[in-house]
């Protein structure tokens, strides 16, 4: 599943949505994860209000099953869970190896809900054979 960071720094969680300089994809599996993509965005980064400077982030993480974000406003955030991409805010500055070597480790267990609904966006499927029945 890819999975999307708004960053200023290309290495840690340290940026709103609607101002990140960057956004880097990576494609996270429960076996490792590999960098996919930045995404650069040089000028009209301050708050101004000026909702046109989303379009091309949004079309950045269209692939993406979540967004990792220090912050996001009310219509980043409805744009981004219209187009069933799961937003997570980062209380305070994360290094983006941390939050992978994380989400590694739920997917290796027992992922949320939430978390398997993303899965089931990017198209992997998960399967429960303690349900299955067995017929001779």
């Amino acid at each position: 599943m890819k999975v999307a960071f708004a960053t200023q720094d290309k290495e840690s969680v340290n940026a709103h949505f609607g101002w990140a300089k960057s956004i880097v994809v990576y494609d996270v599996s429960p076996t490792g994860h590999q960098f996919v993509e930045s995404f650069e965005f040089g000028d009209k980064l301050e708050e101004d209000g000026d909702e046109d400077k989303l379009a091309p982030k949004l079309e950045a993480i269209k692939d993406c099953a979540i967004v990792y974000v220090a912050a996001i406003g009310g219509s980043g955030a409805a744009r981004v869970v219209a187009m069933k991409i799961h937003p997570i805010k980062v209380p305070q500055p994360e290094a983006i190896a941390d939050i992978l070597t994380k989400l590694q480790d739920v997917l290796n267990g027992t992922p949320p809900p939430w978390l398997r609904k993303a899965l089931a966006k990017s198209g992997e499927r998960t399967f429960d054979f303690e349900d299955e029945e067995v017929t001779p």
